[in-house]
């Protein structure tokens, strides 16, 4: 049994969403299939995802996928370690829709 919480609010939602997550394959993806990647809060789940690129942008999303990514292995001097482990989530939007930044930017 799994329990539920309760869905965020407005304020919640507006800090799910912590950066777009740029690299050669995300951009692929924008190209061929209409897809964003973003990191997100590692709590955040797929309706909050959905429901706050929605809110931010104004756009209809069709599906969310989430995945987490592990941090790496790395040294800090004389100590290994490890960075922090991070959530990563694609999102693809209905047909006709995008996302513009510098826009959301001047909000």
């Amino acid at each position: 049994m799994t329990a539920t919480r309760k869905p965020l609010g407005r304020e919640g939602l507006m800090n799910v969403l912590l950066a777009p997550h740029v690299t050669e394959k995300t951009s692929l993806g924008l190209q061929e299939r209409n897809q964003y990647a973003f990191r997100v809060r590692r709590e955040a789940t797929r309706t909050d995802v959905r429901r706050a690129v929605e809110l931010m942008f104004e756009v209809k999303v069709e599906d969310v996928q989430v995945l987490n990514q592990p941090g790496k292995k790395r040294r800090f001097g004389a100590r290994n370690g490890r960075t922090q482990d991070w959530k990563k989530a694609y999102v693809r939007l209905a047909e006709g829709q995008s996302i513009d930044y510098e826009a959301q930017g001047k909000r």
